[in-house]
């Protein structure tokens, strides 16, 4: 299920542990609500605090070290058995064109029957299935195995960015000269600008996810709509593989196992003939 945590990754992994730390314990070591809590006996708000910040931190293991649905030989047959299988339940009115599609080869690993939605990460050296993108933060591929783990990441690490803004802004003092005031708050003051940093990044990333998850799209085939073989004869506003809002959220969120996606694609082209 997971990769060697001591891989190339290991110092992406290692900054992220470091760096959240070092922000975490500014934020109780300055005169902030947390530290202010402390001293009057309640413990309440930093323990939730400090859950919610190893809650982020475990989430993010997960998502960076899962496995994000690389293609094995097992899912080549899988492929084979649905493909021929939607095959023999088609009429022979649908073209020609559409049955070249569903075979395709990858021309880095050699897969033979790369599935529907799959693409080749040259950073990972692997097709990974219903491939979103390779995160660089993560140093792992956002696939479908582990793509919901990363929406619950950017979720509960929004959470505590927000917190952490508001429990920084509190912990600034008043000063009648501002280098007295700057060499009090300086490294609150740096914790603070890159809490700002990570909040808006974290915010649009999620902002964009939850707009692809809802519409059954991932980065890559909104971003190379036009390269990719079973997209490009769409229109801009087509997706084959939209199932409406909910129907998308609930597979995305709620189904665990592997999609087909090549029986969602050629039934919904059947209807177009």
């Amino acid at each position: 299920m997971f990769r060697k945590v001591l891989s190339a990754g290991f110092a992406v992994r290692a900054g992220h542990v470091a760096l959240t730390w070092a922000v975490t314990l500014i934020l109780f070591l300055h005169r902030t609500d947390l530290k202010q809590s402390e001293e009057r006996g309640e413990f309440l708000k930093p323990v939730t605090f400090l859950l919610l910040v190893l809650c982020s931190m475990l989430l993010y293991f997960i998502t960076s070290l899962m496995d994000p649905g690389y293609v094995t030989f097992d899912d080549e047959l899988k492929v084979s058995r649905s493909i021929h299988c939607v095959w023999d339940d088609e009429e022979q009115m649908v073209p020609v064109v559409q049955k070249a599609q569903r075979l395709r080869r990858c021309g880095y690993c050699m897969v033979q029957q790369q599935p529907m939605r799959s693409k080749h990460c040259q950073s990972c050296q692997h097709c990974v299935r219903r491939y979103d993108h390779h995160c660089p933060w993560i140093e792992n591929c956002v696939g479908e195995r582990n793509h919901r783990f990363f929406m619950l990441y950017l979720i509960s690490q929004l959470t505590v960015l927000l917190w952490a803004f508001h429990i920084a802004w509190s912990g600034f003092g008043t000063e009648t000269e501002w280098k007295e005031w700057l060499r009090i708050n300086t490294f609150l003051l740096l914790a603070f600008i890159i809490i700002i940093i990570f909040t808006v990044v974290v915010m649009l990333l999620l902002v964009s996810h939850l707009y692809l998850v809802s519409s059954n799209t991932t980065t890559w085939e909104f971003m190379s709509r036009h390269r990719i073989s079973y997209l490009k004869h769409c229109s801009s506003e087509e997706n084959p593989f939209d199932q409406g809002i909910l129907g998308n959220l609930w597979v995305f969120f709620c189904v665990c196992k592997t999609v087909a996606w090549e029986r969602i694609y050629f039934k919904e082209e059947d209807g177009l003939v």
